[in-house]
Protein backbone atom coordinates (compact mmCIF):
# COMPACT_ATOMS: atom_id res chain seq x y z
CA UNK A 1 0.00 0.00 0.00
CA UNK A 2 1.29 3.52 -1.13
CA UNK A 3 0.22 6.65 0.27
CA UNK A 4 0.34 10.16 -1.79
CA UNK A 5 -1.44 13.27 -1.04
CA UNK A 6 -1.03 13.90 -4.76
CA UNK A 7 -4.39 14.33 -7.05
CA UNK A 8 -5.10 11.33 -8.10
CA UNK A 9 -7.59 12.74 -10.81
CA UNK A 10 -4.24 14.44 -12.89
CA UNK A 11 -2.83 10.50 -12.38
CA UNK A 12 -5.48 9.14 -14.48
CA UNK A 13 -7.69 8.08 -11.43
CA UNK A 14 -11.43 8.48 -12.03
CA UNK A 15 -14.76 7.99 -9.49
CA UNK A 16 -17.17 6.12 -11.10
CA UNK A 17 -21.04 6.27 -11.09
CA UNK A 18 -22.65 3.79 -8.30
CA UNK A 19 -24.06 1.95 -11.12
CA UNK A 20 -21.31 0.89 -12.31
CA UNK A 21 -20.48 -2.80 -11.82
CA UNK A 22 -19.71 -3.25 -8.14
CA UNK A 23 -16.66 -5.98 -6.62
CA UNK A 24 -18.09 -5.81 -3.41
CA UNK A 25 -20.61 -3.45 -0.99
CA UNK A 26 -19.28 -2.68 2.70
CA UNK A 27 -20.71 -1.51 5.45
CA UNK A 28 -20.31 -1.45 9.79
CA UNK A 29 -22.59 -4.13 11.54
CA UNK A 30 -24.44 -1.71 13.68
CA UNK A 31 -23.41 -1.18 17.14
CA UNK A 32 -24.00 2.21 18.39
CA UNK A 33 -26.85 1.94 20.95
CA UNK A 34 -26.54 6.14 20.70
CA UNK A 35 -27.55 6.43 17.40
CA UNK A 36 -30.53 3.78 17.43
CA UNK A 37 -31.47 4.23 20.95
CA UNK A 38 -34.78 1.31 21.18
CA UNK A 39 -34.22 0.67 17.73
CA UNK A 40 -30.91 -1.35 17.81
CA UNK A 41 -32.70 -4.45 16.23
CA UNK A 42 -35.07 -2.99 14.18
CA UNK A 43 -31.75 -1.25 12.71
CA UNK A 44 -29.83 -4.26 12.00
CA UNK A 45 -33.26 -5.91 10.04
CA UNK A 46 -32.51 -3.31 7.11
CA UNK A 47 -28.64 -4.77 7.31
CA UNK A 48 -29.99 -8.08 7.35
CA UNK A 49 -32.42 -6.94 4.58
CA UNK A 50 -29.56 -5.73 2.34
CA UNK A 51 -27.39 -8.64 2.70
CA UNK A 52 -30.24 -10.54 1.37
CA UNK A 53 -30.39 -8.53 -1.70
CA UNK A 54 -27.12 -8.42 -2.18
CA UNK A 55 -25.99 -12.09 -2.12
CA UNK A 56 -25.04 -13.54 -5.49
CA UNK A 57 -25.14 -10.18 -6.77
CA UNK A 58 -21.86 -8.87 -5.25
CA UNK A 59 -19.53 -9.72 -1.99
CA UNK A 60 -20.79 -8.28 1.03
CA UNK A 61 -18.02 -7.25 3.23
CA UNK A 62 -19.27 -6.02 6.85
CA UNK A 63 -16.75 -4.28 9.37
CA UNK A 64 -17.04 -5.23 13.20
CA UNK A 65 -15.38 -4.65 16.32
CA UNK A 66 -14.45 -8.18 17.45
CA UNK A 67 -14.81 -11.46 17.50
CA UNK A 68 -18.39 -11.34 19.86
CA UNK A 69 -20.01 -8.32 17.29
CA UNK A 70 -19.04 -10.49 14.30
CA UNK A 71 -20.83 -13.66 16.23
CA UNK A 72 -23.68 -11.33 16.71
CA UNK A 73 -24.03 -10.01 13.08
CA UNK A 74 -23.79 -14.11 11.85
CA UNK A 75 -26.97 -15.12 14.04
CA UNK A 76 -28.70 -11.86 13.04
CA UNK A 77 -28.11 -12.96 9.62
CA UNK A 78 -28.50 -16.86 10.02
CA UNK A 79 -31.83 -16.30 12.89
CA UNK A 80 -33.43 -14.58 9.31
CA UNK A 81 -32.38 -17.59 6.72
CA UNK A 82 -29.69 -15.45 5.77
CA UNK A 83 -26.14 -17.79 5.10
CA UNK A 84 -23.78 -15.32 6.69
CA UNK A 85 -20.71 -17.89 4.83
CA UNK A 86 -21.91 -17.26 1.17
CA UNK A 87 -20.61 -14.46 -0.75
CA UNK A 88 -20.04 -12.28 3.07
CA UNK A 89 -16.64 -11.55 4.76
CA UNK A 90 -16.42 -10.12 7.85
CA UNK A 91 -13.47 -7.54 8.73
CA UNK A 92 -12.38 -6.90 12.03
CA UNK A 93 -11.96 -3.11 11.83
CA UNK A 94 -13.22 -1.18 14.96
CA UNK A 95 -15.34 2.00 14.58
CA UNK A 96 -17.04 3.96 16.07
CA UNK A 97 -20.80 4.20 14.56
CA UNK A 98 -22.44 2.85 11.36
CA UNK A 99 -22.16 5.65 8.64
CA UNK A 100 -19.41 4.02 6.17
CA UNK A 101 -20.80 6.25 3.46
CA UNK A 102 -19.23 8.95 5.17
CA UNK A 103 -16.40 8.13 7.13
CA UNK A 104 -15.27 5.32 4.40
CA UNK A 105 -12.44 5.16 1.76
CA UNK A 106 -14.12 6.27 -1.46
CA UNK A 107 -12.76 4.28 -4.19
CA UNK A 108 -11.13 5.61 -7.62
CA UNK A 109 -10.32 2.92 -10.59
CA UNK A 110 -7.48 2.92 -13.42
CA UNK A 111 -8.15 0.83 -15.78
CA UNK A 112 -7.67 -2.41 -13.85
CA UNK A 113 -6.18 -0.91 -11.06
CA UNK A 114 -7.89 0.66 -8.27
CA UNK A 115 -7.07 2.54 -4.99
CA UNK A 116 -9.05 4.96 -2.48
CA UNK A 117 -9.31 8.32 -1.23
CA UNK A 118 -8.69 9.34 2.48
CA UNK A 119 -10.75 12.22 3.47
CA UNK A 120 -10.57 13.46 6.73
CA UNK A 121 -13.99 12.76 8.86
CA UNK A 122 -14.42 14.71 12.43
CA UNK A 123 -18.17 13.30 12.66
CA UNK A 124 -20.34 16.30 10.41
CA UNK A 125 -17.95 19.01 12.12
CA UNK A 126 -17.90 17.76 15.15
CA UNK A 127 -20.97 17.06 16.46
CA UNK A 128 -20.33 13.19 17.88
CA UNK A 129 -17.38 12.36 19.19
CA UNK A 130 -15.10 10.19 19.68
CA UNK A 131 -14.74 9.78 15.96
CA UNK A 132 -11.37 8.51 15.58
CA UNK A 133 -11.89 5.11 14.94
CA UNK A 134 -14.54 6.00 12.01
CA UNK A 135 -11.36 8.29 10.61
CA UNK A 136 -8.83 5.27 10.59
CA UNK A 137 -11.22 3.31 8.38
CA UNK A 138 -9.97 4.55 5.36
CA UNK A 139 -6.37 3.80 5.87
CA UNK A 140 -6.99 0.41 7.60
CA UNK A 141 -8.87 -0.75 4.62
CA UNK A 142 -6.29 0.31 2.12
CA UNK A 143 -3.51 -1.12 4.50
CA UNK A 144 -5.67 -4.65 4.49
CA UNK A 145 -6.23 -4.51 0.67
CA UNK A 146 -2.94 -3.45 -0.29
CA UNK A 147 -4.35 -0.44 -2.23
CA UNK A 148 -3.00 2.91 -3.07
CA UNK A 149 -4.16 5.65 -0.52
CA UNK A 150 -4.70 9.15 -1.09
CA UNK A 151 -4.95 11.71 1.62
CA UNK A 152 -7.00 14.57 0.92
CA UNK A 153 -6.65 17.95 2.17
CA UNK A 154 -10.25 18.90 3.34
CA UNK A 155 -12.87 17.42 5.18
CA UNK A 156 -15.37 15.54 3.66
CA UNK A 157 -18.28 13.12 3.43
CA UNK A 158 -19.21 10.69 0.80
CA UNK A 159 -23.03 11.77 1.46
CA UNK A 160 -22.47 15.21 0.34
CA UNK A 161 -21.48 14.39 -3.04
CA UNK A 162 -23.17 12.47 -5.96
CA UNK A 163 -21.58 11.81 -9.34
CA UNK A 164 -22.34 10.78 -12.68
CA UNK A 165 -18.97 8.91 -13.61
CA UNK A 166 -18.43 11.36 -16.27
CA UNK A 167 -17.03 14.41 -14.20
CA UNK A 168 -20.39 16.39 -12.68
CA UNK A 169 -20.92 16.12 -9.27
CA UNK A 170 -23.86 17.19 -7.40
CA UNK A 171 -23.29 18.91 -3.35
CA UNK A 172 -24.75 21.55 -1.15
CA UNK A 173 -23.68 24.81 -0.32
CA UNK A 174 -24.88 24.39 3.57
CA UNK A 175 -22.91 21.19 3.95
CA UNK A 176 -19.59 21.57 1.80
CA UNK A 177 -19.10 25.56 2.38
CA UNK A 178 -20.23 25.14 5.90
CA UNK A 179 -17.29 26.66 8.46
CA UNK A 180 -17.81 23.81 11.14
CA UNK A 181 -15.68 21.23 8.99
CA UNK A 182 -12.77 23.84 8.96
CA UNK A 183 -11.31 26.97 7.64
CA UNK A 184 -11.24 28.39 3.69
CA UNK A 185 -14.04 26.55 2.79
CA UNK A 186 -14.30 28.87 -0.51
CA UNK A 187 -16.25 27.61 -3.42
CA UNK A 188 -13.34 27.85 -5.54
CA UNK A 189 -11.44 26.12 -2.75
CA UNK A 190 -13.81 22.96 -2.47
CA UNK A 191 -14.42 22.58 -6.63
CA UNK A 192 -10.77 22.19 -6.60
CA UNK A 193 -10.70 19.50 -3.90
CA UNK A 194 -12.93 17.65 -6.27
CA UNK A 195 -11.73 18.57 -9.29
CA UNK A 196 -8.56 16.84 -7.83
CA UNK A 197 -9.48 13.86 -6.14
CA UNK A 198 -13.03 13.06 -7.92
CA UNK A 199 -11.78 14.51 -11.24
CA UNK A 200 -15.02 16.98 -10.95
CA UNK A 201 -15.45 18.99 -13.99
CA UNK A 202 -18.65 20.39 -13.09
CA UNK A 203 -19.83 21.09 -9.82
CA UNK A 204 -23.74 21.48 -9.45
CA UNK A 205 -24.08 23.43 -5.96
CA UNK A 206 -27.54 23.27 -4.87
CA UNK A 207 -28.54 24.98 -1.83
CA UNK A 208 -30.33 23.49 1.56
CA UNK A 209 -31.08 20.04 2.13
CA UNK A 210 -34.02 18.47 3.54
CA UNK A 211 -35.69 18.79 7.58
CA UNK A 212 -34.00 16.35 10.18
CA UNK A 213 -30.26 16.14 8.34
CA UNK A 214 -27.74 16.45 11.14
CA UNK A 215 -25.04 16.51 8.40
CA UNK A 216 -26.09 20.09 7.28
CA UNK A 217 -27.84 18.80 4.13
CA UNK A 218 -25.93 16.15 2.35
CA UNK A 219 -27.41 15.76 -0.95
CA UNK A 220 -28.11 12.10 -1.49
CA UNK A 221 -31.29 12.61 0.75
CA UNK A 222 -32.63 13.97 -1.92
CA UNK A 223 -31.16 14.76 -5.19
CA UNK A 224 -28.93 11.51 -7.17
CA UNK A 225 -28.01 10.88 -10.25
CA UNK A 226 -29.32 7.49 -11.74
CA UNK A 227 -28.13 7.14 -15.28
CA UNK A 228 -25.80 9.63 -17.31
CA UNK A 229 -27.99 12.70 -18.13
CA UNK A 230 -30.78 12.04 -15.17
CA UNK A 231 -31.15 13.39 -11.59
CA UNK A 232 -34.23 12.32 -9.69
CA UNK A 233 -35.10 14.80 -7.25
CA UNK A 234 -37.04 14.61 -4.48
CA UNK A 235 -40.12 17.22 -4.33
CA UNK A 236 -42.73 17.99 -1.21
CA UNK A 237 -46.14 19.89 -2.31
CA UNK A 238 -47.14 20.90 1.07
CA UNK A 239 -46.12 24.34 0.73
CA UNK A 240 -46.91 24.01 4.64
CA UNK A 241 -43.66 21.15 5.21
CA UNK A 242 -40.31 22.75 6.23
CA UNK A 243 -38.91 20.65 3.04
CA UNK A 244 -41.14 22.19 0.43
CA UNK A 245 -39.12 25.69 0.08
CA UNK A 246 -35.67 23.91 -0.39
CA UNK A 247 -36.53 21.05 -2.34
CA UNK A 248 -38.40 23.73 -4.97
CA UNK A 249 -35.33 25.91 -4.70
CA UNK A 250 -33.25 22.86 -5.60
CA UNK A 251 -35.69 22.40 -8.57
CA UNK A 252 -34.97 25.85 -9.41
CA UNK A 253 -31.18 25.40 -9.77
CA UNK A 254 -31.48 22.70 -11.70
CA UNK A 255 -33.42 24.11 -14.42
CA UNK A 256 -31.87 24.08 -18.00
CA UNK A 257 -28.91 22.03 -16.17
CA UNK A 258 -26.45 20.53 -18.67
CA UNK A 259 -23.55 18.01 -17.62
CA UNK A 260 -19.77 18.23 -17.83
CA UNK A 261 -20.13 16.82 -21.26
CA UNK A 262 -22.68 19.96 -22.51
CA UNK A 263 -25.46 17.51 -22.61
CA UNK A 264 -28.81 18.42 -21.38
CA UNK A 265 -30.31 16.61 -17.77
CA UNK A 266 -33.38 15.40 -17.06
CA UNK A 267 -34.54 15.88 -13.44
CA UNK A 268 -37.42 13.61 -12.26
CA UNK A 269 -39.95 14.37 -9.40
CA UNK A 270 -39.28 12.10 -6.46
CA UNK A 271 -41.90 12.06 -4.13
CA UNK A 272 -41.38 12.35 -0.33
CA UNK A 273 -42.74 9.72 2.55
CA UNK A 274 -45.37 11.61 4.92
CA UNK A 275 -43.22 13.13 7.93
CA UNK A 276 -41.37 11.31 10.36
CA UNK A 277 -40.53 11.88 14.00
CA UNK A 278 -38.89 10.06 16.51
CA UNK A 279 -38.61 11.75 20.37
CA UNK A 280 -40.79 14.65 18.63
CA UNK A 281 -37.69 15.61 16.50
CA UNK A 282 -37.91 15.50 12.79
CA UNK A 283 -36.21 12.68 10.88
CA UNK A 284 -34.48 12.92 7.32
CA UNK A 285 -36.43 10.21 5.75
CA UNK A 286 -36.18 9.93 1.91
CA UNK A 287 -36.43 7.83 -0.88
CA UNK A 288 -33.24 9.16 -2.59
CA UNK A 289 -31.51 7.67 -0.18
CA UNK A 290 -31.53 4.38 -2.19
CA UNK A 291 -28.42 2.49 -3.16
CA UNK A 292 -27.24 0.79 -6.38
CA UNK A 293 -25.59 -2.46 -6.34
CA UNK A 294 -25.24 -5.07 -9.41
CA UNK A 295 -28.61 -5.47 -10.64
CA UNK A 296 -30.47 -4.18 -7.72
CA UNK A 297 -31.66 -1.04 -6.40
CA UNK A 298 -31.85 -0.46 -2.63
CA UNK A 299 -34.47 1.95 -1.76
CA UNK A 300 -35.98 2.75 2.11
CA UNK A 301 -39.45 2.22 2.42
CA UNK A 302 -40.97 3.58 5.21
CA UNK A 303 -45.00 1.71 5.64
CA UNK A 304 -46.42 4.68 4.04
CA UNK A 305 -48.52 4.95 0.75
CA UNK A 306 -45.91 7.04 -1.07
CA UNK A 307 -43.35 4.25 -0.87
CA UNK A 308 -45.14 2.52 -3.94
CA UNK A 309 -45.21 5.91 -5.84
CA UNK A 310 -41.60 6.32 -5.39
CA UNK A 311 -40.89 2.53 -6.16
CA UNK A 312 -42.34 3.35 -9.62
CA UNK A 313 -40.67 6.29 -10.20
CA UNK A 314 -37.40 4.92 -9.73
CA UNK A 315 -38.66 1.09 -11.29
CA UNK A 316 -39.34 3.39 -14.62
CA UNK A 317 -36.04 5.03 -14.84
CA UNK A 318 -33.55 1.53 -13.34
CA UNK A 319 -34.64 -0.54 -16.52
CA UNK A 320 -33.49 -4.13 -15.71
CA UNK A 321 -32.58 -3.47 -12.22
CA UNK A 322 -34.51 -4.95 -9.82
CA UNK A 323 -36.02 -2.80 -7.11
CA UNK A 324 -35.98 -4.21 -3.24
CA UNK A 325 -37.82 -2.29 -0.66
CA UNK A 326 -36.08 -2.37 2.59
CA UNK A 327 -38.02 -1.18 5.23
CA UNK A 328 -36.05 2.04 7.39
CA UNK A 329 -38.44 3.36 9.90
CA UNK A 330 -36.15 2.10 12.22
CA UNK A 331 -32.61 2.51 10.45
CA UNK A 332 -33.75 6.60 9.61
CA UNK A 333 -33.94 6.97 13.70
CA UNK A 334 -30.26 7.10 13.62
CA UNK A 335 -30.84 9.99 10.78
CA UNK A 336 -29.45 8.48 7.96
CA UNK A 337 -30.64 5.14 5.79
CA UNK A 338 -29.51 2.82 2.66
CA UNK A 339 -27.23 5.17 0.94
CA UNK A 340 -25.46 6.55 4.19
CA UNK A 341 -24.84 3.40 5.42
CA UNK A 342 -23.08 1.45 2.59
CA UNK A 343 -20.00 2.24 -0.12
CA UNK A 344 -19.32 0.55 -3.22
CA UNK A 345 -16.37 -0.74 -3.93
CA UNK A 346 -16.09 -0.49 -7.74
CA UNK A 347 -15.47 -3.59 -10.38
CA UNK A 348 -12.03 -2.48 -12.49
CA UNK A 349 -12.31 -1.90 -15.66
CA UNK A 350 -14.00 0.15 -18.46
CA UNK A 351 -16.56 2.36 -17.55
CA UNK A 352 -20.33 0.93 -17.97
CA UNK A 353 -23.19 3.15 -18.14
Amino acid sequence: MSESPAAPATQGWRWPAEWEPHAATWFTWPHNPDTWPGCMQGARRAFVAMTAALQGRERVCILVNDAAHEAGAREALATAGVDPDRGVAFHPVPTDDGWLRDCGPVWLLRGAESAVVDFPFDAWGRKYPPWDRDAAVPAVLAERLGLPRFRASRVLEGGAVDGDGRGTILTTESCLLNPNRGPGRTREALEQLLADTLGARQVVWLGDGIAGDDTDGHVDDFARFVAPGVVVLAQEPDAGDANHAPLAAARERLRGLRDAEGKPVDVVALPMPPPLQAAGERLPASYANFYLANGVALVPTFEAPSDEQALAVLRELLVGRELVGVPCRDLVVGLGALHCVTQQQPLPGPAVD
